[in-house]
Order: structure tokens, then sequence, then C-alpha cells
């Protein structure tokens, strides 16, 4: 049998669009697919059939393992490393700019960008299998791109303890108790059959409203667009350093 392929595929029920990414390497995210994910949460944003998004993966074990190694392996100048880096970038000012609730349904273990992936839903739900990690620091880098999400959610001394202390998975219940996760659940089903109810209660109220809540949620974010880019210049900078590449040959 042949290994599943990548993709990206929006699906619409009762009103709640449910965005769904998925690779067969723990869901790490190559640029293509990131790319492709940004541009459907785009679109779903300006879908009046949407009232509210649901964003989760495929697979049971992993929500999102964060970048696509064999891609990071292969930088050799800076500019593609900034490319590299604002794959994240550009999903997380997606989910920014979007005009509906994004609800996160995080099933499993995510890692780095996808840390940052769930930090930027505006509701977060989670089962318990759902330990989070910054493992950035570990080869040479650090969690640059998606910290400002992060830290909007955790607080800075939350994202500053998991991004110092790159090693270790925190719990769902850490994370709940952090504000990134709203509940945790004993079980997938569970997990679904609470975002799916939540979701589809969104639906009945005003989208207006809940348009302009959104962006007051939002407040103080403006500059991202220009900050994440920032921000991936680093990283793109730091992943062609001595270190980082030894880190990097160690690992493959």
């Amino acid at each position: 049998m042949s290994e599943q392929q990548p993709y990206v595929k929006q699906t619409i029920e009762n009103q709640v669009g449910y965005i769904e990414f998925f690779h067969p390497a723990h869901n790490s995210l190559p640029g293509n697919i990131l790319a492709e994910l940004a541009q459907t949460i785009t679109d779903a944003g300006n879908n009046n059939d949407i009232k509210v998004i649901v964003l989760k993966s495929g697979g049971d074990r992993t929500f999102c393992a964060g970048a696509s190694f064999n891609e990071l392996i292969n930088i050799n100048d800076e500019a593609t490393g900034k490319v590299f880096f604002s794959g994240f970038a550009n999903v997380i000012n997606a989910m920014r700019k979007c005009p509906k609730f994004i609800i996160g349904r995080v099933q499993g273990k995510t890692v780095g960008g996808g840390v940052g992936v769930a930090s930027a839903t505006d509701y977060c739900m989670a089962t318990k299998f759902a330990a989070i990690k910054l493992s950035e620091l570990n080869v040479g880098i650090g969690p640059f791109v998606v910290g400002p999400a992060v830290e909007r959610k955790l607080g800075l001394s939350g994202m500053s303890q998991i991004a110092i202390d790159a090693n270790t998975f925190y719990p769902a219940e850490w994370a709940k108790q952090k504000g990134l996760f709203t509940q945790v659940f004993e079980t997938t089903d569970e997990l679904d059959e609470a975002v799916k109810t939540f979701a589809e209660n969104l639906c009945n109220y005003n989208p207006e409203a809940m348009k302009e809540m959104k962006k007051t949620f939002w407040q103080g974010t403006e500059d991202w667009d220009t900050l994440l880019a920032e921000r991936a210049a680093i990283s793109g900078r730091l992943v062609l350093s001595d270190f980082t590449k030894e880190t990097l040959k160690r690992f493959k």
C-alpha cells in the first residue's frame, strides 16, 4: 500500500467550514502545503456559505510536527531561508486576518510551527494527548516566527518557558492552564463531538458581531505582516550557521 499523499481539503457541513491538512511525516508541513493552507483559510473567510471555520489535521497521533525537516536541511542561502520560514508566518497571518472565528481541533502532539497554528486559532479544544513543544532551539534557531502567536496565548512567561526548555513536551493540561486550550478531552471522538456542537452553535450568532469581536481580539497585531517577515529573516539567517548545519546533519 502506497504512503498517503499530503493534502489540504475543505468541506462544509451545516455552515461550518472544516479545513483539514495532512502530511504522512507526522503532519510536518512543506512550503507548498503551507501556502495552500493559508490560501484555503483566506478563501473560507470570504465564502458566504461558511459562518465558522474548524481547523484540523488528518491522522490520529500528531496535530502538526512543525515545518518539513527535509526542506529545512536543504536551505543554503538567506533568501531561501526567509521564504521557508515565511510559510508558517503566512498561515498565522491568514488566520489573524480571517473575518470568521477559527476553532482549533488538536487531537495529538504539536511541535514548533504547529504550536503557532494552534495559538492562532480563536478557540482551541484538544485531547489529553495534545502535548506541546517548541523544539527550535534544539537545532540552533528559535521560535521567532510563531513566538508572537504563542506569546499572545500563553503570555511571555509561558512562551519563554517552553521556548527555552526545547526538549520537553508540556502536557495538554498545562497548555489548558495557560490558556491555549479551552477544554481537554479523554478521546478524539469526544473532542470531535464537542467541536461539532460548539461550531454549529456559533453559526446561530450574528456574523457581523462575530466579525467585530474577532477584530477586537486581534487588536495590537496589525504590524504582524512586517513583524513575522522580519522574524522569518532571523530564522533564515540562523539556519545557515555552522552550529545549525552540524546539528541538522546529526538529526539526519
